[in-house]
């Protein structure tokens, strides 16, 4: 969340800010419910010390052994305004507090403007997609041939958006998972947690998924529990409400990841590239605020590394202001090649929330001055499997129908060189 007192005190510079996301801030609907909230508490106050008085008076009366009969009537009707007007302040701030739970965070002043994804800046590329002199097939035509991709099955058993993955499929999947960990417990000294794959509502909200994003979550009917979007959830919640002594914090972790796919409704209905459920292995770290710009441009690295060791073309892209999501201040995203599309899709989002989520989650260290002030959080996909599996697939597809696998994933497939039928 923003900074409430920045609100408070210039919420004409956050409006011109957010604008730059072409969100609209309604500052006379902010300012009249602060106004609110400072009038009312200015009234709960004075009736507050009219009790505290009058109930000095009543006693001293008592005491003196006077008639306390019309101060006690005055004390009744005191005490039936303090709550009418409590009951208004709760209200007031509930509203002030869903109107700025509302707010999306701040880009930063890199971000380039623009109102969506064909105004996001490519910063580089790496690789060079591979010229093929065969006819180019897409991964469900080629996994299916070899019997390892079963969409079918996967309709059977839970309906669309669902798959099946058989034999080398499943090893190649979990080859994919484990190569990533090791590579960044190993190379890049993250921390392995294997976290729960439900989250309360809490977590949810502290890193934005919730209010806004309830309807792409499956929540449980009966428990008030929500199976988690990404590891993202449970490894920035980790630190919640803590003073964290050592920094930086850096945690990873492998997860299925669940999503309805609401605002996605007819987009990629073929294959693996939109999924209900899918496999991720998540970065986050936590660090001092000075550090975070540097920290991104090293997590990002972290995913790129790899797309590299997997010999699979990718670009770079720099989200545009009206692109971002909603907890992120600056986003990257990792878009590798697809050859059966011929285009490059996203396989990884790296952000920058700065102190957006911590305010959420009271994530704190203590400054040079001893006092508690807020961490910035991070967080990228490092990678999405199901659609590294894809990219895989499609970038070394071979003319027999084979799939050559990249050196650097062969020690996790028993020194496999090729996927064949």
């Amino acid at each position: 969340m923003l900074d409430p007192s920045v609100l408070r005190s210039d919420p004409e510079t956050v409006a011109t800010a957010l604008a730059r996301r072409h969100f609209n801030l309604d500052v006379a609907a902010l300012q009249t419910l602060d106004q609110e909230r400072k009038v009312l508490q200015i009234q709960l106050e004075d009736l507050r010390n009219i009790r505290n008085e009058t109930s000095k008076a009543i006693g001293l009366a008592r005491r003196q052994g006077e008639d306390t009969a019309i101060m006690q009537t005055a004390a009744a009707q005191n005490g039936e305004d303090i709550k009418t007007l409590e009951r208004a302040l709760e209200k007031a701030l509930r509203d002030w507090e869903a109107l700025t739970n509302s707010l999306p965070n701040i880009p930063q002043e890199s971000v380039p403007d623009g109102r969506n994804e064909a105004d996001n800046v490519v910063l580089r590329h790496w690789g060079t997609p591979a010229e093929f002199a065969f006819t180019v097939k897409d991964h469900v035509d080629i996994g299916e041939a070899l019997g390892i991709i079963d969409f079918a099955a996967g309709a059977r058993l839970a309906g669309a958006r669902f798959v099946v993955l058989r034999g080398q499929g499943a090893r190649l999947e979990r080859a994919l998972i484990q190569f990533m960990l090791d590579l960044h417990t190993g190379a890049h000294g993250y921390t392995e947690i294997a976290p729960p794959f439900l989250a309360n509502a809490d977590s949810l909200f502290g890193t934005g998924q919730l209010p806004k994003f309830e309807e792409d979550l499956f929540a449980l009917r009966d428990d008030p529990y929500y199976l988690i979007p990404t590891a993202e959830v449970p490894l920035t919640n980790l630190l919640r409400g803590e003073i964290v002594g050592t920094l930086p914090q850096k945690f990873c972790a492998y997860t299925p990841c669940f999503r309805r796919e609401a605002g996605a409704y007819g987009r990629d209905t073929r294959g693996m590239i939109r999924q209900h459920q899918f496999d991720k292995v998540e970065l986050v770290q936590v660090v001092r605020p000075e550090e975070s710009a540097a920290a991104h441009e090293m997590l990002t690295g972290h995913a790129e590394k790899v797309l590299q060791l997997l010999e699979l073309p990718y670009r770079v892209m720099a989200l545009c202001a009206g692109d971002l999501g909603f907890s992120a201040a600056k986003t990257y995203d990792l878009e590798v090649w697809l050859p059966a599309q011929n285009q490059y899709r996203e396989i990884s989002s790296c952000s920058n929330f700065e102190s957006f989520q911590a305010r959420r989650l009271q994530l704190r260290y203590r400054g040079d001055d001893g006092k508690p002030q807020l961490l910035h959080t991070l967080n990228g996909s490092g990678l999405a499997v199901g659609r590294t599996l894809v990219a895989l697939i499609e970038n070394h597809q071979q003319a027999d129908g084979s799939v050559r696998i990249p050196e650097a994933l062969r020690p996790y497939l028993g020194g496999m060189e090729q996927l064949r039928a």
